[in-house]
């Protein structure tokens, strides 16, 4: 399944990010700590790198992420020029104190009164921006909610005297080049549910747990035997454990299903992380052979075509 998400608000809300990159000194991007790079949005870089504004790029939710796996990511970003990392989660007040001092050292020249900060917060559905902006200004200024694309409009708000917040709408772009990408964004509640099929979700979640997280299987569903198990047999498996059955007595599947993406999300399945720099590297790879492939059947095709109409004019 290739899973597309993009309202219209979206493409509004970016057009309105780009006229105020302009008058930004700073951006904070806001991605999940269990995917980094498939919630990180190709044109926030692209906006940023444009103006050439350094980025903070907070790796939010890392209390629900695999440890091992955010110090990679973290390592990889403190990599890239013009970006500096800091794994958090917003349940920690310690943590978001540190954001401002952050911000200010990669603004250096910004941050008095004549000439404040200026700070826009991006990010796509779901990462906990909002929250993020409630916890730094100590009051409930962002809309907050379970479901993805909450906040519609951009809002400026003071920090304190010498920082400007301009807090965005959640943006995803208009194609998700990488299936996978798609399935780990719906995995993670960042897509609308009219959007996806829960059961495929549920299925690719299921596939990626069996390869790196087995026993985080075992030890929530006590799952016997799990080397045996495949990806559908795991959603199979939840509704069994948890006896969700149709009226007639058949397995309730997509409630199954729904379960188990619940329990992902909560993290009361464990500290997960769904991608590595490495696991990224791989799937960039094989995508490309996969276009590269494509590109050369459809060449092939067209050789064929050109080459049967010439035939056809000969012989004419």
């Amino acid at each position: 399944m290739s899973i597309q998400w993009y309202p219209g608000h979206m493409n509004a809300a970016r057009k309105k990010a780009a006229e105020q990159m302009e008058n930004t000194d700073l951006v904070i991007e806001v991605v999940d700590a269990r995917l980094p790079e498939a919630s990180t949005n190709p044109m926030v870089e692209e906006l940023r790198k444009f103006r050439q504004r350094p980025c903070l790029k907070i790796l939010n939710k890392i209390d629900l992420a695999d440890p091992a796996a955010t110090a990679a990511w973290v390592a990889y970003y403190n990599a890239q020029e013009g970006v500096t990392a800091y794994a958090m989660t917003t349940k920690k007040p310690a943590d978001v104190a540190r954001i401002p001092d952050l911000a200010k050292q990669l603004a250096p020249h910004r941050g008095v009164p004549t000439k404040p900060l200026r700070i826009m917060i991006m990010g796509i559905p779901n990462v906990g921006k909002s929250t993020l902006m409630n916890a730094l200004l100590k009051k409930r200024v962002a809309k907050v909610g379970d479901e993805p694309a909450v906040t519609k409009q951009q809002q400026k708000l003071y920090l304190d005297k010498n920082t400007v917040l301009v807090d965005t709408p959640g943006m995803l772009w208009p194609k998700i080049a990488l299936p996978s990408d798609g399935l780990m964004l719906a995995a993670s509640h960042a897509i609308g549910s009219n959007a996806l099929i829960e059961e495929e979700v549920a299925e690719f979640l299921a596939g990626e747990l069996l390869v790196h997280y087995p026993e985080l299987l075992v030890a929530r569903y006590g799952f016997k035997d799990i080397e045996t198990f495949d990806a559908i047999g795991v959603v199979e498996g939840v509704g069994l454990k948890r006896g969700f059955r149709q009226k007639g007595g058949d397995l309730d599947y997509e409630k199954a299903s729904h379960t188990f993406l619940g329990d992902y999300r909560s993290g009361i399945l464990g500290r997960i992380s769904l991608e590595t720099p490495e696991t990224r590297r791989v799937r960039l790879e094989q995508h490309e052979a996969e276009m590269a492939a494509k590109a050369a059947e459809k060449a092939a095709i067209a050789a064929e075509k050109a080459k049967a109409a010439a035939n056809g004019k000969r012989g004419t």
